[in-house]
């Protein structure tokens, strides 16, 4: 199992990660769960919440959070992610892909079904602060929202994957909200919230590791992957006490251990 302290995750997740041939670990399943200022992104965003899909969970694993399910390896949308345990950083390939929608501004603006990936070219970015991990929307807006920070605390084993980190406004991001007039600047790189995935994993026989699905190009080797289930039609608008916490589920990951 890989116990990684913040300080090499963040040395080694600034340098292009490769991509395992055979990898004994895949994730299966769990949630991912987000904790995000929400007071803050409506002032400086313009983004006040409205609703969620159907699927969202509520509350999620962590405190003022929503969670959402992470896609099987068999789904429409699948997860790929794969990596070995004893080398997790050296090794780990594909995506996380999740199921579930977010709206805003009473519901003229969803994004959801949210993929985690990692591109080498962001990692270092954001005056060092990107991982060079992100999550993408592929529901409503398709565009990468969030760099996930440098992690705080990465733990890999054979049946649990949990990252810790926080989550900043991507460069796409920032400029969707400036160019249709909802911020008055910039606000690339602005920490936002936390993340916490809480990632189910199974050992598999070397031979029969995938390493996760590249064949869309834009999995975890250098891009955005593929998205979750479909977001549904939009709920019943959260509780003002729920709201006022700050809870919303773009995107992912603080991630949370689950033990075995």
């Amino acid at each position: 199992m890989s116990r990684v302290t913040p300080l090499l995750v963040a040395a080694a997740l600034a340098a292009p990660a490769s991509v395992a041939s055979a990898a004994p670990t895949q994730v299966v399943g769990g949630q991912t769960s987000v904790a995000l200022q929400f007071g803050l992104l409506e002032e400086v965003a313009g983004l006040a919440l409205s609703g969620v899909s159907t699927e969202v969970i509520s509350p999620g694993d962590i405190a003022d959070s929503v969670a959402f399910s992470i896609n099987s390896r068999d789904a429409d949308d699948p997860t790929t992610f794969a990596y070995d345990s004893d080398d997790f950083l050296g090794t780990f390939s594909g995506s996380i892909a999740h199921t579930g929608s977010v709206f805003f501004n009473d519901a003229s603006i969803e994004v959801g079904d949210f993929t985690i990936g990692f591109d080498a070219a962001r990692a270092g970015s954001l005056g060092g602060e990107a991982s060079g991990f992100f999550v993408a929307s592929t529901a409503g807006i398709d565009a990468t929202l969030f760099d996930i920070g440098n992690p705080t605390g990465l733990t890999a084993s054979d049946t649990a994957l949990v990252i810790d980190a926080p989550l900043l406004v991507s460069l796409e991001f920032s400029d969707i909200l400036s160019s249709s007039g909802l911020s008055d600047g910039p606000l690339t790189g602005a920490q936002v919230g936390l993340a916490q995935v809480n990632a189910d994993a199974v050992p598999v026989n070397a031979g029969d590791a995938d390493g996760g699905d590249d064949s869309n190009g834009d999995d975890m080797d250098g891009g955005a992957g593929g998205g979750g289930g479909g977001g549904g039609g939009a709920a019943a608008v959260p509780s003002p006490t729920a709201a006022a916490a700050g809870l919303f589920g773009l995107g992912a990951v603080l991630l949370r251990r689950r033990r075995a």
